[in-house]
């Protein structure tokens, strides 16, 4: 049996799987202070025998091993969180191999195993939500070196006609600054949901998600690019990226058709646990 976490910074989802990755059981816990989330998560966990946990967490965190802070949470803007020994815990619990990376590294994992990118030896997985957090698999493994990618924080040129400043505590107007919900929410005074028939909302979404795109491709050449998180359930987007996106390139390189380059995720939500359970599986 397989287990899996999927730590996000509003909830932690919990799953358990027989060897074919079939879960067997699974629940959501709220993410509050280390010590109560990972009450819940042994009190999960302690009625099964899992054989591996795959965990893909939020981040940032220490994905080298060579590193003396290896498996921890380390600079998170979530105080209570950061420098969490988040492997140390779960070793101190379970005596079983661990696979650890990021939330979206793991998603890419799942989209590229058992969604939209089935029979790719590379894609890219980016959420647009709370934040905005990329991943990427290449060859089958996570895209990883000293650290492990965030694509969320790459800088971009502004929208001639957004006076918004942008809402990262660090950079300002990068991307996640400028493009995730919240900056929405801050830039028009309602949720994205609220603005679904502004048009002009959408192409200056679309303006700073294109330019990620553009950069992503140019520096990874990723064989597809799935877009998922709570702002991108606004389909309406993906035709607006993807011609931003033909315009930016102009015809400098050769991709894959659009309309199956930039694509939503096979999985829905369910591109995390699912790759979590692939690290386990890898782990083993």
């Amino acid at each position: 049996m397989l287990g899996a976490i999927e730590a996000g910074g509003t909830k932690f989802v919990l799953a358990v799987s027989d060897d074919q990755l079939n879960i067997v059981e699974r629940v959501s816990v709220p993410t509050t202070t280390p010590d109560e989330t990972f009450e819940k998560v042994f009190e999960f966990f302690d009625r099964f025998e899992v054989n591996a946990i795959g965990i893909g967490s939020f981040g940032p965190i220490d994905v080298n091993q060579d590193s003396s802070t290896y498996g921890y949470i380390t600079s998170t803007p979530k105080t209570a969180w950061e420098h969490t020994d988040f492997i140390g815990k779960m070793k101190d619990r379970y005596a079983v191999p661990i696979g650890w990376t990021t939330d979206v590294n793991a998603a890419a994992l799942g989209e590229l195993t058992k969604g939209s990118a089935v029979g790719k030896k590379s894609c890219l997985y980016l959420t647009v939500g709370t934040g905005v957090g990329g991943g990427a698999v290449i060859n089958g493994e996570p895209l990883e070196g000293f650290g492990h990618p965030e694509m969320g924080h790459i800088l971009v040129r502004r929208h001639p006609e957004d006076a918004y400043e942008g809402n990262c505590p660090y950079h300002k107007d990068c991307l996640e600054g400028l493009a995730a919900g919240p900056a929405i929410e801050k830039r028009y005074g309602k949720k994205a949901q609220e603005l679904a028939e502004d048009k002009k909302v959408w192409e200056i979404e679309a303006y700073y998600l294109a330019q990620a795109l553009l950069s992503y491709t140019l520096i990874l050449s990723p064989e597809r690019i799935i877009l998922g998180g709570g702002v991108m359930k606004q389909k309406q987007l993906f035709p607006l990226i993807r011609q931003e996106f033909a315009r930016l390139l102009n015809d400098y390189v050769q991709t894959p058709d659009l309309n199956e380059y930039i694509i939503p995720p096979g999985l829905e939500d369910d591109a995390g646990i699912t790759g979590c359970l692939i690290l386990a599986q890898k782990a083993v």
